[in-house]
């Protein structure tokens, strides 16, 4: 008689990588204990990759440039039941992502997003925090999901969230989750974590070029028809999917 092995456990958590050597032992020590760090370099040129490497994380390599070309590697190339996301830059701690992983494996939601407060005036922006409320209010017309922040920390279970089929390789990809997931029907939720000034400078946010660049990638994710999925609330109908009832706020 043969037997079905069980689902891999455990986490891995994702950690997209541009030149971040100053953050990266801050980053990597605060990752829970048994879980692994997957650092995902895309091109750094300041000896990322080999600290990270020294510092027991295992390194992915993304020659692709772009934030959702090194997610989705750091993704295809996790194997754990749980999938964690974080920025490298020491903005967030990846030790805030123990409940939301807690919450996945409960199955009391499906996708679980970290809604961003800012420590300092210097950690967010305000024409990027004007850009996330813009976009915010898109996705609330698109999908009903009431949520504040599209922010990079997150956990999911790792089949379904290949099963969603995520496209954007560049500042789209984290709004193409969560549209994609509301398509599917998943249960998103979103608690405050704090949001501190990031270590080095940023790639994205800290231009209006740039912070314009990822509104414009995301404007176009807002524009996908919904799709159907069976992963994991079934398959649905095309069209508006509402929020879950404990996302309204």
């Amino acid at each position: 008689m043969t037997t079905t092995p069980p689902p891999p456990r455990g986490v891995d958590v994702v950690l997209p990588c541009l030149n971040e050597a100053e953050a990266l032992p801050w980053v990597l020590a605060r990752v829970p204990a048994g879980w692994r760090a997957l650092v995902v370099d895309n091109g750094s040129t300041d000896g990322s990759a080999d600290l990270a490497r020294a510092l027991g994380a295992t390194v992915v390599h993304e020659a692709r440039r772009g934030f959702g070309a090194a997610c989705h590697a750091g993704l295809t190339a996790a194997t754990a039941d749980v999938v964690c996301f974080c920025d490298c830059d020491a903005s967030l701690d990846p030790a805030l992502l123990v409940p939301f992983v807690d919450e996945v494996r409960s199955g009391t939601a499906d996708l679980v997003l970290g809604r961003r407060r800012p420590q300092s005036r210097r950690a967010w922006p305000p024409h990027a925090r004007a850009g996330n409320l813009a976009l915010t209010r898109l996705l609330r017309r698109r999908t009903g999901l009431r949520l504040h922040d599209l922010g990079p920390l997150r956990a999911a279970r790792r089949e379904p969230l290949l099963a969603l089929g995520l496209t954007d390789r560049r500042s789209g990809y984290p709004l193409q989750m969560v549209v994609r997931a509301a398509d599917a029907g998943w249960r998103i939720t979103e608690h405050d974590v704090p949001y501190r000034p990031r270590t080095g400078a940023s790639k994205v946010t800290g231009t209006w070029r740039g912070t314009w660049q990822a509104v414009r990638d995301m404007s176009g994710v807002l524009g996908e028809a919904p799709r159907r999925s069976a992963e994991p609330g079934g398959e649905r109908p095309a069209g508006p999917t509402p929020a879950h009832p404990a996302d309204r706020s």
